[in-house]
């Protein structure tokens, strides 16, 4: 009897070491897909500084108003003046469309008395 019981203490050391064993190389596979992760973060942040660095540097108002300026024959773009502004009462907004309703029901009768009112 002793020899059954130690027998199946070694099978259960054994398969308590095959679970440990996977459990951390599945431990150390989560943890390097999570370090590349952070590095590919790392490097989108960066990537996305230096995109809005080059916007605002592209979208200067003096480099702008050159670019502007050097194509008024082709584009003929022209700075803003305060009456071109109005206000939003202004604007005409289209009345909202109706309904079309193709299929009418005729209807006629008298509707059911409710339980108790009567």
């Amino acid at each position: 009897m002793r020899s059954v019981l130690y027998v199946l203490t070694t099978l259960a050391v054994i398969g308590l070491a095959f679970w440990a064993y996977r459990e951390n190389y599945a431990t150390q596979s989560s943890l390097a897909k999570t370090d590349q992760l952070h590095r590919d973060i790392r490097t989108a942040h960066a990537r996305l500084a230096v995109l809005k660095a080059e916007w605002a540097y592209l979208n200067r108002p003096n480099r702008l108003r050159d670019l502007a300026d050097i194509n008024f024959d082709r584009l003929g773009l022209l700075p803003f003046r305060p009456d071109q502004f109005g206000r939003v009462d202004e604007v005409a907004y289209p009345a909202p469309a109706l309904l079309d309703i193709t299929n009418s029901v005729e209807v006629s009768g008298t509707l059911p008395a409710e339980e108790g009112t009567e």
